[in-house]
């Protein structure tokens, strides 16, 4: 079938899910946007990232809604006109809310052609994040079947004979370039790397300083993904020596088309649904579980803002309070949070006083271990004084005192 004939399922009063991340179907996005009362009274929701999905479909038609777990830059205008709406939920209440609440009631699933011997089974390909549960909870089933999209062994499958309609189409892969480290992430990169023993179970987020993690640990040993994403720096610690033989999980491939073929013709990790990757209560009870994500502010009572930049929102907490928990608990883990000690060229400080953003993404009671380019603060068991002095001492040392005289004025007003 052709692509019309997808099209011909947007509806008015109809919600109907549409992958993001790297799954996101971007023919079908092209298609829509040359033909947008396809949009008129559709509500689409899905799980898109910000930096990696930049489409805005609830854009398309004044009728249009959108429903997103993360705030994402290309929406505002939307958003402005109320026609996304913004769930506040982590990555796995987002997968539970699509599971049972969401109401979907077309899913479209973006799957490679089936392998020989593998009959109607198709795998989801390079993100099996959100796939298979929309999949199972929708009444209509749509599969796009795209020869580029590359069949990985050990991903979901879905079984093309549930399907409502099948269309065969050349849509290309959304590609992710690799993270730069710069000096200061190559610091606190080097700071984190000497928490992480041999044998550890990983989950790293995106940026710079978590880039730079994964080849600062090139000398361990054994070391087992458990992550929401798996990104080229992956084949770097492969190809050290690094990984255990087996066990890696992860929700999605974020890199080039050649990772990705390679990640197929390797199999080196295993993709699982939301589901599974983000379920705190599982990945806890595994030993030195460590989980390493990027923010954009912490605060001296360990609170910690992964959303604002200034008044406006720029993202959402994402997977970051499920993996925090479930390192909270795991015997021997740590949940880390890693940033630059400065911003605006030197002259903002990323360690707060407090926070004064209108949400908290980690609240302190998941505080655990900071680290900035000047060295690492555990916080885990400290009282309120004895963390903010171990956050001062990682400030930069041009802030250090006034953040000493203002916690001091805070402590004083506490009683």
């Amino acid at each position: 079938m052709t692509l019309s004939a997808l099209l011909d399922h947007f509806r008015p009063g109809r919600t109907i899910y549409l992958p993001g991340a790297t799954g996101e179907i971007l023919a079908l996005a092209d298609a829509l946007a040359e033909d947008p009362e396809r949009m008129a009274g559709v509500h689409v929701i899905g799980c898109p990232l910000p930096g990696m999905n930049t489409f805005d479909y609830a854009g398309l038609h004044a009728d249009a809604c959108q429903t997103l777990f993360l705030f994402a830059r290309p929406g505002r205008q939307s958003f402005a006109q109320g026609r996304v709406r913004v769930l506040p939920l982590s990555y796995f209440g987002a997968a539970r809310y699509m599971a049972r609440d969401a109401g979907i009631e077309v899913a479209m699933a973006h799957v490679a052609p089936p392998l020989d011997g593998e009959g109607q089974m198709a795998s989801v390909g390079i993100a099996a994040d959100f796939t298979a549960i929309a999949w199972q909870a929708a009444r209509v089933r749509i599969a796009l079947v795209n020869p580029l999209m590359p069949a990985m062994p050990s991903s979901p499958h879905i079984d093309l004979s549930q399907a409502d309609l099948v269309v065969e189409c050349n849509s290309p892969l959304v590609e992710v370039p690799s993270a730069s480290p710069d000096a200061v992430g190559q610091a606190i990169a080097d700071h984190v790397a000497g928490l992480i023993p041999d044998g550890a179970a990983l989950q790293v987020g995106i940026g710079s300083a978590p880039a730079a993690l994964w080849r600062a640990l090139a000398s361990r040993r054994n070391l087992r993904l458990r992550s929401g994403l798996a990104s080229e720096d992956l084949l770097y610690l492969s190809d050290k020596g690094a990984l255990a033989d087996g066990g890696h999980v992860a929700g999605i491939l974020a890199g080039s088309a050649e990772f990705y073929a390679e990640m197929a013709r390797r199999d080196l990790v295993r993709l699982a649904d939301t589901l599974e990757t983000h379920d705190a209560r599982v990945i806890g009870m595994e030993r030195d579980f460590f989980a390493a994500n990027s923010a954009l502010a912490v605060d001296l009572f360990g609170q910690v803002n992964l959303e604002w930049q200034g008044a406006l929102a720029a993202s959402g907490a994402g997977g970051a309070p499920d993996f925090a928990s479930a390192a909270m608990a795991s015997p021997g883990g740590s949940a880390i949070t890693m940033l630059p000690s400065t911003a605006g060229k030197g002259k903002i400080s990323r360690i707060v006083t407090r926070l004064d953003t209108p949400t908290v993404s980690l609240p302190r009671n998941l505080a655990d271990v900071v680290a900035t380019e000047h060295g690492v603060a555990r916080l885990r068991n400290l009282s309120l004084d004895e963390r903010a002095e171990a956050l001062i001492a990682i400030a930069h040392p041009a802030f250090r005192d006034s953040l000493t005289g203002q916690w001091r004025e805070i402590r004083s007003a506490m009683v």
